[in-house]
């Protein structure tokens, strides 16, 4: 088990941690079952792998403006939606025109695309089942209609490839995103990928003092606890954000401190 384990250092933290939470629950099954006598993912010289400790950096606004720039025309409206609205790299590819309100100003997450062992690209429902609904800002709007203009939609869909079939992520990743990066001046690392746009959506609601739980909702997290953990050290600390309520609170000078004390007073 030790081995093996080992053998998986090359994916993400959290990818191995998902792999190895799987192949402990089929073995304690078989415990239960009789297969086997012990479940070896529960020795205690196996260690379950750690959790990712690198906090999310995320991008300043002209980097994003930057790798939108040095984007095929093609794609950059996907990257506008992914850092405007904050969606998954799949949910932004799952876009259909009827899931889009120009009017109302929203857009309705019910689709996202996904890839089979084949490497072809298949419609399922969002991450963990959970659609929603997120507010569409004028610059993703503003995209979107340029991008239908230019390239209308297949079937209702709104971003497909030349061939006029869904988006095929890993070709996306590897000859566009990456080659986009690199002209714009960034280093086409896993940590650069499209998801980094989320993160900088996240980031920027965060900023302008919206909670935790409309940070989850919107970006279509189980829970506010896991926004919270992702996203904790960019929320102000309670001591900052409580100095600036109450001075907000309490900012017009009150008479009593522009008059001189009373001598017999003091």
């Amino acid at each position: 088990m030790r081995a093996w384990l080992s053998g998986l250092d090359s994916l993400a933290a959290s990818y191995r941690r998902v792999i190895f939470a799987n192949l402990s629950g089929i073995l304690s099954a078989a415990v239960d079952d009789g297969c086997i006598a012990h479940n070896p993912c529960a020795a205690r010289s196996v260690r379950s792998p750690k959790a990712d400790q690198r906090k999310v950096e995320p991008w300043p606004t002209e980097r994003v403006h930057a790798v939108i720039e040095a984007l095929p025309a093609r794609y950059k409206a996907t990257a506008a939606v992914a850092a405007a609205c904050g969606l998954r790299q799949g949910e932004v590819f799952g876009l259909r025109v009827c899931d889009v309100d120009f009017l109302k100003r929203v857009v309705r997450v019910d689709q996202q695309v996904k890839m089979l062992a084949n490497n072809r690209p298949y419609f399922d429902l969002p991450k963990l089942g959970k659609t929603r609904v997120v507010p569409l800002p004028d610059f993703a709007g503003l995209a979107l209609a340029e991008h239908l203009r230019h390239f209308p939609a297949v079937d209702g869909l709104i971003f497909t490839s030349r061939e006029r079939q869904p988006m095929n992520r890993n070709y996306i990743n590897a000859h566009v995103w990456k080659p986009a990066l690199r002209l714009a001046g960034v280093e086409p690392t896993r940590h650069n990928g499209m998801h980094a746009l989320r993160h900088y959506f996240a980031s920027v609601l965060i900023d302008a003092g919206e909670s935790a739980k409309v940070v989850a909702e919107y970006l279509g997290h189980a829970d506010p606890g896991f926004t919270l953990r992702v996203y904790a050290h960019l929320f102000p600390a309670s001591e900052d954000r409580a100095r600036r309520v109450v001075d907000a609170a309490l900012a017009a000078p009150a008479d009593w401190l522009r008059t001189k004390p009373d001598s017999a007073q003091v």
